[in-house]
């Protein structure tokens, strides 16, 4: 016997009978391990615990918000500011830097306290039998050999070989996806090679009993569980950057390359022209500042923050800030079945008696016949009332409890009129269970089961008040037409039984008189068919993968929307037959992916990102974990859900609600639109201050701007209003757009264009300002030239708010953030030009009223410039609309990968798809 990381020798315990499996861990099951044989085996396996994913601690958490490329950035520009003499601007941007970290490590922290506190509610215990008496002791505290006792509501502990079952029921749903309870029993099955959901002599750590009482003994603890093993595939599943973090790191690269390019430049040209070198020295570097929208982690930071305190509001837990952005650029959802989707629930849908299919709520409780089959409903029955009368128990009894309580009839009251005499309990191997009861003069028998094991023992049918013949086709008709709609279908007879009893249990299960069947299904949660429909009309495709059976999961996909009556499902045996490149063909027309396993989710998860998909699964079992953590997002169960699952995800719901993804999806997309309108905003202005400094010299035109005054503009047009963007309300018609692709630049549809044309248009504007002050001899020129500038930015920042929309159909109060930060930016402009003790710092004089209106006028052509281009783009868009149809199904292309690499070159300056600007 060997011991090693808490599993006893690596037999295939279910292979094994159960004497010979207490033999080779060497325990006796009527008294268990004794205490100093706890201690030694605790000592050699350790805690029977799940080891938590690498986890950052605070200080790795704060220092990490300091390796982002754009954060290296702007320190590299608060050296540069220093080295010129700015403090000023050197203490603000390095404030904006810590600002930047403490957001980002706060949400992280937060999260993680979040998660942590989950973690506590997963604690769980365990009834073992040691030293000969029966205990309850934690769960980690389990050893291999321990001797456990099942009931129903209690957790499995650990992974057990059954010694012991009575009815025993588990629900396996969280580690391989079955949604029906699973029949255990005690047999050996020598089959050395047999999946999980198959093995029905185990019960495995995470799952739960639904019904019944069992023991067994402990095989496998902590990491050496099933559940452990599946958590052990997290450490070899590598994380997907986000688009978010691409964009970021190459717009930050293009920055700091332009940075360093302009000042060259503007350096050699301003000493070949004469120009005295320090001042060309200050001013180069001072652009090479200002070209750098240090706003830009700072406003992103926000945005995420502000975003996931939104999403947290309802009921979404952000992990990591990045993957609020993620969902806006989501093409593919990958979503489970049980509990995702469902209600994780069972419902009687549908009924066949001898009158044939009718639905649940038909039943006619006058009938005899229907009246004696909701007896059978309520007396066949393990559910028992808790403390507050609501029914516990499996969820089929549960179901089956409900549709009799639903026409009347009360399984308590019932009971005082007919009690039960006895019981034959549910077997894996009858497939049936028969509770005797009092009636009369007699006892009246009643079976529910399987209806391959009920229909051998029965001679006829309740028709009315009599009995009709059998006819079996037909019988074999209705049960194939409930199990093609995904029913779960049980039969339940009935006999009048004569006293004496008969002694056998064959005896006495004969003769039955058929009542009728009964269809069960998990229903979809009311709120999933909308949310599916949404994310259609987003351009979102939905597809259901699940351990499920094929023909429960069709029907579900069927009522959701996620698939139509066409298509089929491809399972997991169908899967594995598949190469990857055939796989991701077949990925073009399937929708729903039936019985596989969380290789096969990993699989398909990486057959779906090959093709260029950005892909969100949803989850919220073990078997989840490895294809939540492989996904751009992974979004797991945080009420249902397992830890493991919640680890390897970047979202968690905490009301384990489909429809909820929908408003994450929104807010991701607002985000996304919102970090553009910075960008616009921001790089063009930047870029209208460095055409105006390069090309004064070329018109004959001294230095427009001092280096202070470069340096206040760009601190407060890119800070305050910037910031304010993030109020920004998502626009008309944000879920009616197709996802961004995946590698599309910040640049691309027209913003790159905007920045040349809208940048050259104001510094066409700030110059004809100077050339017009120069040549009148005015001596405030370079005054009404920064003041121009300064207002011409705060015109832009209020046309851009949206890409569409007229800003007088907006309003301005409906960003009122931003109102006061342009209202306040406009302020200080008149406070450093009209303050006197303010003018020897900035270099400027008081302008006189006449002044001030050339500078209001000439402020105002960017603005009205932006007004008609979107107002051209509107008269574009009437003629054809740039939105998706509503409701249109974007198909998963076969050629995805290929047109993504296409687009990634696009224009130099983001002209089509995936286009990036050019520097």
């Amino acid at each position: 016997m060997t011991e090693a990381h808490g599993r006893i020798d690596p037999s295939p315990w279910h292979g094994l009978d159960p004497a010979t499996v207490l033999e080779q861990l060497g325990v006796e099951a009527c008294g268990g391990l004794s205490t100093p044989e706890v201690a030694e085996r605790r000592a050699q396996c350790g805690a029977n615990a799940i080891r938590p994913a690498r986890r950052r601690g605070a200080v790795r958490i704060v220092l990490g918000q300091f390796a982002d490329l754009m954060i290296l950035v702007l320190i590299g520009a608060a050296v540069v500011s220093g080295v010129i003499g700015d403090a000023g601007d050197t203490l603000v941007i390095l404030a904006i830097i810590l600002l930047n970290g403490a957001i980002g490590a706060v949400q992280e922290l937060r999260a993680e306290r979040a998660l942590a506190a989950l973690r506590r509610l997963d604690a769980g215990t365990a009834a073992v039998l040691r030293d000969g008496a029966a205990a309850t002791i934690p769960a980690e505290d389990l050893v291999p050999g321990d001797i456990v006792l099942l009931e129903a509501g209690r957790a499995v502990p650990a992974d057990l070989r059954l010694i012991e079952a009575h009815g025993l029921q588990l629900g396996e749903a969280a580690l391989t996806g079955e949604s029906l309870p699973v029949e255990k029993g005690t047999a050996a099955i020598p089959d050395p090679a047999l999946p999980l959901a198959d093995r029905r002599n185990m019960a495995f750590k995470g799952t739960a009993v639904l019904d019944g009482r069992g023991r067994g003994v402990v095989v496998a603890t902590g990491m050496a569980t099933a559940l452990g093993g599946i958590a052990g595939m997290l450490d070899t599943v590598e994380a997907t950057r986000t688009p978010l973090q691409r964009r970021l790191t190459r717009f930050g690269r293009q920055i700091t390359a332009a940075a360093l390019l302009l000042c060259a430049i503007i350096l050699g040209l301003g000493i070949a022209r004469g120009e005295p070198p320090l001042l060309m020295l200050l001013t180069a570097l001072s652009l090479a500042v200002a070209a750098i929208p240090e706003a830009l982690p700072a406003v992103v930071t926000v945005l995420l923050a502000l975003g996931a305190r939104r999403m947290a509001a309802e009921n979404a837990l952000i992990r990591r800030l990045s993957a609020v952005e993620t969902l806006g650029s989501v093409t593919v959802i990958g979503t489970d079945k049980t509990g995702t989707l469902t209600r994780n629930e069972m419902q009687a849908t549908a009924l066949w008696t001898a009158e044939g299919k009718l639905p649940v709520a038909a039943l006619d409780v006058t009938d005899p016949a229907g009246r004696r089959l909701l007896s059978a409903l309520a007396l066949c029955n393990e559910v028992v009332p808790d403390a507050a009368g609501q029914p516990r128990g499996e969820p089929t009894e549960i179901a089956l409890w409900r549709l009799a309580a639903a026409h009347g009839v009360d399984k308590a009251a019932l009971e005082r009129t007919a009690p039960r005499l006895g019981e034959i309990p549910f077997d894996s191997g009858r497939r049936r269970m028969a509770t005797l009861h009092r009636g009369g003069e007699g006892c009246d028998l009643y079976v529910k089961g399987a209806p391959e094991s009920v229909l051998p023992l029965c001679r006829a049918i309740a028709a009315g008040r009599g009995e009709a013949s059998l006819n079996r086709p037909v019988l074999a008709q209705a049960l194939e037409r409930m199990a093609s709609e995904g029913l779960r279908v049980l039969a339940l007879a009935w006999r009048r039984c004569p006293v004496p009893l008969p002694q056998s249990e064959a005896a006495l299960e004969r003769d039955l008189t058929l009542l009728g069947f009964v269809g069960l299904f998990d229903p979809a949660r009311p709120e999933a068919r909308a949310a599916v429909a949404t994310c259609r009309a987003a351009g979102i495709t939905p597809i259901m993968i699940t351990g499920d059976h094929p023909a429960t999961a069709l029907t579900l996909a069927r009522q959701v929307g996620i698939a139509t009556a066409e298509e089929d499902a491809l399972t997991g045996r169908e899967l594995a037959m598949l190469s990857d490149a055939e796989l991701q063909a077949q990925l073009a027309g399937t929708r729903v992916f039936a019985r596989v396993d969380p290789a096969q989710k990993l699989r398909i998860v990486a057959a779906l990102q090959a093709r260029g998909e950005v892909v969100a699964m949803t989850g919220d079992g073990v078997n989840d974990a490895p294809a939540l953590a492989r996904a751009e997002i992974g979004v797991a169960m945080g009420r249902g859900g397992t830890d493991v699952a919640r680890e390897a995800a970047g979202l968690v719901l905490l009301d384990d609600n489909f429809a909820t993804i929908v408003g994450a999806v929104r807010e991701g997309r607002r985000i996304f639109d919102n970090i553009r309108k910075f960008v616009r905003y921001a790089v063009t202005c930047n870029s209208a201050e460095i055409w105006t400094i390069f090309l004064a010299p070329f018109l004959g035109l001294p230095v427009p701007l001092l280096p202070i005054q470069i340096l206040w503009i760009n601190l407060v047009t890119d800070g305050l209003p910037g910031l304010a963007l993030a109020a920004e309300p998502a626009e008309a018609g944000v879920m009616q757009r197709r996802p961004r692709p995946p590698e599309e630049s910040v640049f691309a549809q027209g913003l790159g264009r905007h920045v040349i044309w809208v940048g050259l248009l104001m510094a066409a504007v700030v110059l004809a300002i100077q050339a017009w002050g120069v040549q009148e001899g005015n001596p405030h020129w370079q005054t009404m030239v920064f003041t121009v500038l300064t207002l011409s930015q705060m015109g832009h920042v209020l046309a851009i708010r949206s890409e569409r929309e007229s800003l007088f159909r907006l309003g301005l109060r409906s960003n009122r953030p931003l109102l006061g930060a342009v209202t306040l930016t406009c302020l200080l402009q008149v406070a450093v030009v009209m303050l006197p003790p303010l003018n020897p710092l900035f270099g400027t004089a008081p302008l006189t009223a006449e002044e001030w209106a050339v500078c209001g006028l000439a402020s105002c052509v960017v603005f009205v410039a932006v007004e008609i281009e979107k107002w051209m783009g509107r008269r574009k868009e009437g003629k054809g609309s740039a939105l998706d149809p509503a409701g249109a199904t974007r198909p998963l292309h076969p050629d995805s990968a290929a047109r993504q690499e296409k687009g990634s070159k696009g224009n130099a300056l983001g002209g089509g798809p995936g286009g990036e600007a050019s520097w």
